[in-house]
């Protein structure tokens, strides 16, 4: 993460639906803020991790009864020492932000990179903005970290180029400051250190050539990628996509096997919860597992709404509809704990978005924009003039949002 980084989602909808954060932070908490959040919430089961130790492999099996048992084997950063144990189920919870996608397909990319080492980077390793001083930059990339660190670079470059597929919308360039968006990217050139674009996002008729670039900053996202899981037929192929998978996180051939928080453009934290809602409930017998053919009715009903190439991309707002199914699905189906299990629960509530939750939702992003403007230092969104007041045209379900303007949606 970078220094001078705030998050674009208020707490009150961010946060998990069981602890707030801390009285007193700004409405758009600091990383710092973030960090703390977590640990204290973390703090029940912090005796249960394994700090410096890495995953380094995964491994399906059966135990005598053929029911899914997974091998897994790790390794002690400290020491070296390797340690093999074995689980009746995994939570691949590794998140999606390790592994940096820079397109390679542009031409010239890999002999401009050669001979100009350094120059081109992501923003993965994006810090502050005091390397860029006094410098001609590209950022590649309008989402919410491309245009987060243009405000911040645009500040002391020399000259700032943002290059887009698509125009960023007025009023989100508004609050970055002096900044030229140009086309894509659609070649680099070595003599002159420089770089041909398109002209315009519009189409590709006409390029224009910039000269003596010093720094180009691919602010374009991640692929997903589990080097530490062996299966058959792999999970990932392209770094897009997991395959195989019903609601995004329930392996259907091997429901014992979880990956929360793939998709993108959510609201990660409830999203999450919910989804761990229902494998707990699952791996502990106080959830039916639905049947194999109702698994993959699921994910190919995930399939067909996905948009081609963006397959874990929600679409703005679905992650409300999202959240509330799933609250719906384990609030109806879950069943008294097994005999023997003293515990007499039937689990941590899901999350569920009510309409002012939903509401939230469908303003957040034009509050962060009126948070920046107004120096970053609100503690709610009524000093940023966002006060929720129920009327007949309040956003009272998931559909409401998504009828919003899904260009000012700056999940992540």
């Amino acid at each position: 993460m970078y220094d001078d980084l705030n998050t674009n989602i208020p707490h009150t909808l961010m946060k998990y639906s069981d602890s707030a954060f801390k009285d007193g932070c700004e409405i758009f908490p600091t990383r710092q803020d973030v960090q703390e959040y977590l640990v204290r919430y973390a703090r029940d089961v912090r005796h249960l991790v394994k700090f410096s130790t890495q995953v380094t492999n995964i491994t399906l099996r059966q135990d005598q009864q053929q029911r899914d048992q997974w091998g897994v084997r790790t390794k002690d950063l400290l020491t070296g020492q390797e340690t093999q144990e074995t689980y009746d189920a995994v939570v691949v919870a590794s998140g999606h932000y390790s592994t940096p996608y820079i397109p390679d397909s542009i031409e010239n990319i890999s002999e401009f990179n050669a001979a100009y080492p350094g120059l081109i980077s992501h923003s993965k390793l994006y810090r502050n903005a005091e390397t860029y001083r006094g410098k001609k930059v590209v950022i590649v990339g309008n989402g919410p970290s491309g245009l987060d660190i243009t405000r911040q670079i645009q500040r002391v470059s020399q000259r700032l180029l943002l290059s887009v597929r698509t125009k960023t919308p007025p009023e989100m360039l508004e609050h970055i400051g002096k900044v030229e968006e140009i086309g894509q990217i659609k070649r680099f050139l070595l003599e002159d250190r420089a770089i041909e674009f398109y002209s315009d996002t519009s189409d590709n008729s006409g390029t224009i050539i910039e000269k003596d670039i010093d720094a180009v900053l691919f602010c374009t996202g991640y692929l997903y990628t589990f080097p530490f899981l062996s299966l058959s037929p792999p999970l990932v192929t392209d770094g897009r996509k997991v395959r195989g998978l019903a609601k995004h996180f329930l392996h259907v051939a091997h429901p014992t096997l979880a990956f929360p928080g793939l998709p993108i453009k959510v609201i990660p934290f409830p999203l999450a919860e919910s989804q761990a809602a229902v494998f707990s409930r699952l791996w502990s017998g106080r959830l039916p597992l639905p049947s194999r053919e109702t698994l993959e009715a699921w994910e190919r009903a995930d399939e067909e709404a996905a948009t081609p190439g963006k397959y874990h991309v929600f679409p703005k707002g679905a992650d409300g509809r999202y959240i509330n199914e799933i609250r719906g699905w384990v609030t109806r189906d879950t069943r008294k704990p097994p005999d023997g299990d003293g515990s007499g629960s039937v689990g941590k509530e899901p999350p569920y978005w009510d309409a002012e939750m939903l509401w939230e939702r469908s303003i957040y992003a034009e509050a962060k924009m009126q948070f920046e403007k107004t120096g970053r230092k609100a503690k709610t969104l009524e000093e940023l003039g966002f006060r929720y007041e129920p009327t007949e045209k309040e956003v009272t379900a998931p559909e409401d949002v998504e009828k919003t303007d899904p260009h000012l949606d700056v999940a992540g």
